[in-house]
């Protein structure tokens, strides 16, 4: 997990500890946040989650929103929780000369992530991913 997202969660983690934190990633000066919640994502808990997040909404372009169709899967847990779904994983280093592949997630543990390609089936270290999301089937 990266250093921001970490940050993120713990200053969620008291005043809003039903909210996760699913992706934080920088783009440019913009710091987009996917944020998911049992009741589900609305316009007023992303307006809560910025406000919760003052020191970051001074120092970048802050967007808090749901995760949307194209959800972002993180975590370990994410991975385990959507087995049977197809996902795209984008990974640093070429793997049988691919650095991304899309099909169904088949497996998931501590470690690492399988996926059933259409080059075949893949483990990928989480270590190894750079971005990962669910796809519209």
């Amino acid at each position: 997990m990266n250093p921001i997202q970490s940050r993120i969660e713990a200053a969620l983690a008291e005043s809003a500890p039903d909210v996760e934190v699913l992706l934080a990633e920088m783009s440019g000066e913009t710091l987009r946040v996917f944020i998911d919640h049992p009741d589900g994502v609305t316009l007023e808990l992303c307006e809560r989650v910025t406000h919760l997040l003052p020191d970051l909404n001074e120092r970048f372009a802050l967007e808090v929103s749901s995760p949307g169709g194209d959800r972002p899967l993180s975590k370990p847990d994410h991975f385990q929780r959507f087995l049977g779904r197809r996902a795209r994983v984008r990974t640093r280093e070429a793997r049988d000369g691919h650095k991304s592949f899309t099909g169904e997630l088949v497996g998931a543990n501590e470690r690492e992530v399988t996926i059933a390609a259409s080059s075949g089936v893949v483990a990928i270290p989480y270590d190894d991913i750079t971005r990962s999301n669910l796809v519209e089937e």
